[in-house]
């Protein structure tokens, strides 16, 4: 069972594995990295069989034909989020000042591919409403998703680091710390969506996963990580 997601629910495929595993008597193949990445993962031939990216890219999935109309399920809402490394102060950042001030601190801005992670091109934008994209370009350290730029920020030696990235990265990332989501007019809150590609080699098992995934079987663990529904 091949499965693309962006990196924000990659803990809620791994949450209901092997329960899917035992139903079916099938594998789980699974990729996750940025949203953008996965969907050209998709357009570009790769197998897939349930697909994860946030709800506009599903609509045009099913627009273009390569997701089932009908078979979008919300795996809940995700708001993204500032982190430090795991025993490092808190810093403010309510406030579009508190946010300015921790940025311009830090040593080393951690975050996702500022070009097709959902929470890095947003924070991207943060950056320049800030006035901190130029500024600050030597302190940025760019990884293709959130969750490798958590685990980067975890074991790096730097001191002074900051991050951003959804919360789900953050919450479940080992040794980094979520300090509160972004100010409420920076706020992104996005809706992650699954579809079942229409190039399924097994629909049954697409829909037995699809229900695992948006049903009760994984309510506890999206709730730990940050999801919202």
């Amino acid at each position: 069972m091949h499965v693309l997601s962006g990196g924000a629910a990659a803990a809620v495929v791994q949450g209901v594995q092997a329960e899917f595993e035992k139903a079916s008597g099938s594998r789980i193949d699974g990729t996750f990295s940025a949203v953008g990445m996965m969907r050209d993962k998709l357009l570009g031939g790769a197998p897939c069989d349930v697909i994860i990216l946030t709800k506009p890219l599903i609509e045009q999935l099913i627009a273009s034909g390569h997701v089932v109309p009908g078979s979008a399920r919300s795996l809940g809402l995700v708001k993204t989020g500032v982190a430090v490394r795991s025993g490092a102060a808190h810093p403010g950042v309510k406030t579009r000042a508190q946010l300015h001030a921790a940025m311009s601190a830090a040593q080393g801005i951690y975050f996702p591919d500022p070009e097709k992670a959902t929470a890095g091109i947003h924070f991207m934008n943060v950056l320049k409403a800030l006035g901190l994209n130029e500024s600050l370009q030597c302190r940025f350290r760019v990884f293709p998703n959130g969750a490798t730029a958590m685990t980067a920020m975890a074991q790096s030696q730097e001191s002074g680091l900051i991050g951003c990235t959804q919360v789900t990265e953050i919450n479940y990332t080992e040794g980094v710390d979520l300090i509160d989501v972004l100010p409420a007019e920076f706020e992104l809150s996005t809706d992650y969506t699954l579809g079942i590609c229409t190039g399924s080699q097994n629909p049954a098992q697409a829909h037995l996963l699809s229900d695992l995934l948006s049903g009760s079987a994984s309510e506890a663990v999206r709730r730990q990580g940050g999801f919202e529904f």
